[in-house]
């Protein structure tokens, strides 16, 4: 086979088509396939499995820092969306009602869960009476529904998968600690586990969570230069306390609001593993997030040994690696392409040639190169290039985004940094909405966040030239 013959179908060049690649992705490396529900789509068992990867990683992390998993309901009676004024009217525009049960029209209309805050409200006012009482670190897992006009898989969907944590504590302290704190154990997950460099920051009051008093997020860029808001936490402070009657008696016997925080991540993350890291070729897993680590191709599988020997090595790697062994009856060739296109880390090579040399051919997914190594160390072998695909995938991604960001001290620089170099801008802001508003109609890109690092290279707005407050990231999302 030669080195640019595919035995899967071709996908469209990403730098040709960045939409369309996207799409070819999604659904010929088998993560998910479209259903006969506008907007909704079925996760296949190797896109699924990526998410219970994340999930898995989340979960333990949570577990670690003493939050606990329920389950609440997923309808939410009309009254009690409507207690907190700016959230309902944040959701209104997504929201999908139930009107009938069975043939009978409904007393009240009943909203399919955008997000659980009220529902978490009712319940922490039956449950919260006194300081002993607190904090409440809960988080669930579940489907969320929002009815978005323009869907893509992944990145914006009708029904998606998240988890969505709701906690409630003592001091307005204690929940913007707890709100920072989440939102670098997200970082983490997306660093550490996906190899995606995240930019942690504050939303601007135009962009926060509707409801919410702060909105903490952190910002990936992705090849095409757009950002993906990879995740948010937000602080509430007392206002949904106050609004579902959630007090406690403090340790002096008093009675007062608890103050709140809320979080979440979603199914949006494999869309930023696919975007951040695929090639012309399909995906890049990460390895520590990648269902399968290792894909074993025996060669000349049909001659005596090959595939024992290819059974044996399997067996003695199962209990650290995420492996598995093709011994359909495809081609090597075609097997080649159809694991590259699932982004498999690594695959191992076996065949009589080998065997009698004791050893393995490794091909790497990331830069495509390959090495023999001796079957006496393949475990050894195998988990340090692992460990250096993730280090390698990291770096090249950030890199990409040191190569792709610009500073604007006008809107003659903004603009063409956005049209020459799309990615992100820094640019200084007076911190008036006005501006902000102005900026979105002139260019169409958005401030993603104030980074909790500043930088100050100008004294004006890069809109009116006024004083600047801050210094900000703006580009084009997802």
């Amino acid at each position: 086979m030669s080195k640019n013959e595919k035995n899967v179908e071709s996908i469209t060049n990403r730098d040709v088509d960045f939409a369309r690649w996207y799409t070819d992705v999604v659904k010929k490396a088998e993560l998910v396939d479209y259903s006969s529900v506008r907007g909704c789509v079925i996760l296949r068992p190797y896109g699924y499995a990526i998410w219970e990867n994340i999930q898995r990683s989340l979960d333990d992390k949570l577990k670690e820092t003493g939050h606990e998993n329920v389950y609440l309901p997923m309808f939410i009676p009309e009254s009690l969306l409507e207690k907190e004024k700016d959230h309902v009217e944040g959701f209104a525009p997504e929201v999908a009602w139930v009107t009938h049960g069975g043939a009978e029209k409904l007393a009240e209309r009943l909203c399919v869960r955008p997000t659980s805050e009220t529902l978490f409200c009712e319940h922490y006012a039956n449950v919260i009476q006194s300081h002993r009482d607190l904090p409440k670190l809960y988080n669930q897992w579940c489907s969320v529904v929002r009815w978005e006009k323009t869907t893509r898989p992944f990145l914006r969907t009708v029904e998606f998968l998240w988890q969505e944590g709701h906690t409630a504590h003592a001091t307005a302290e204690e929940a913007v600690d707890e709100t920072l704190r989440i939102l670098d154990i997200y970082a983490s997950l997306m660093e550490d586990m996906m190899a995606i460099p995240v930019i942690k920051g504050q939303k601007t009051e135009k962009e926060k969570f509707a409801g919410a008093q702060a909105t903490y997020t952190m910002e990936a860029l992705m090849h095409d230069g757009k950002s993906l808001q990879a995740g948010t936490t937000h602080y509430f402070g007392d206002g949904f306390a106050k609004a579902f009657g959630i007090q406690f008696s403090d340790k002096n016997n008093q009675l007062t609001h608890v103050h709140q925080s809320s979080w979440g991540v979603s199914t949006r993350m494999i869309g930023g593993i696919i975007m951040a890291h695929g090639d012309d070729n399909g995906l890049v897993m990460p390895p520590r997030i990648a269902p399968i680590q290792v894909m074993i191709i025996p060669i000349a599988q049909h001659k005596e040994g090959v595939l024992d020997k290819a059974r044996e090595i399997m067996a003695g790697l199962k209990k650290n690696v995420r492996i598995k062994l093709d011994d359909s009856d495809k081609s090597p060739g075609w097997k080649f392409s159809e694991h590259e296109m699932k982004g498999i880390p690594i695959r191992l090579e076996i065949g009589p040639k080998d065997i009698e040399s004791n050893q393995a051919v490794l091909a790497r997914r990331d830069t495509g190169e390959k090495k023999a190594v001796s079957l006496d160390n393949i475990e050894t072998e195998l988990m340090s290039l692992l460990e250096d695909i993730h280090k390698n995938m990291y770096q090249r991604a950030l890199a990409h985004r040191e190569a792709t960001t610009s500073y604007a001290k006008n809107m003659e620089e903004f603009e063409k940094a956005l049209e020459e170099k799309p990615g992100f801008i820094k640019a200084m802001w007076c911190g008036e909405r006005a501006c902000e508003e102005a900026i979105k109609d002139r260019t169409t890109a958005t401030s993603r966040c104030i980074p909790f690092e500043q930088e100050s290279f100008s004294d004006t707005c890069v809109c009116c030239e006024k004083p600047a407050k801050h210094m900000v990231y703006w580009g084009k999302a997802y």
